[in-house]
């Protein structure tokens, strides 16, 4: 009966974790590109308010 190389199994297992972790980060940056900036001040709006005015003037 042929040994188990334990070691080939090991390296295999370490590069599948990296790549999975190449992965996520990947798609991290992608969904952190999509404009946050405009995800925030949409956010941040009062419903009935005109964007870029100040809520204060408005009174």
């Amino acid at each position: 009966m042929a040994k188990t190389n334990f070691q080939y199994e090991k390296r295999q297992k370490e590069l599948e974790k990296k790549k999975k972790k190449e992965e996520k980060l990947k798609r991290k940056a992608e969904r952190g590109s999509d404009s946050p900036a405009d995800d925030e001040t949409a956010e941040n709006e009062q419903p009935g308010e005109t964007p870029g005015q100040d809520p204060a003037a408005a009174q």
